[in-house]
């Protein structure tokens, strides 16, 4: 596993940087994304998303990047998934189906 912290979620970074310093109307600012205002409220709280659309809106609203938004969306999916991820036993290994028993009938094996 990765990182034991928790990645900051982006709808935090958006409310601790932006939303809140500029004291902006989130009615006018979800107008201005495109989004429903319940919207911006479920990203502020990590319950909801960045998407690729509104990292675009984010980015030009803020004079960020698309990849800024996303990025820290996907460390924060990532990591949330690594801990509530139950492993899979492999199939292959350096490019190889590993001849184990749960692995037969997966694939076509070679007679050993």
């Amino acid at each position: 596993m990765g990182k034991k912290r928790k990645p900051t979620h982006p709808g935090e970074i958006l409310d601790e940087h932006y939303i809140k310093p500029l004291q902006l109307n989130l009615q006018r600012l979800a107008d201005r994304l495109g989004i429903a205002r319940n919207t911006l409220f479920k990203i502020r709280a990590g319950e909801a998303s960045v998407t690729p659309s509104l990292a675009l809106s984010l980015a030009e609203a803020f004079d960020t990047t698309p990849q800024l938004w996303l990025n820290l969306q996907i460390n924060y999916d990532l990591w949330v998934g690594e801990h509530g991820h139950v492993p899979v036993k492999p199939i292959l290994k350096n490019g190889e189906i590993l001849q184990t028993k749960q692995n037969r009938g997966i694939a076509r094996m070679a007679a050993a």
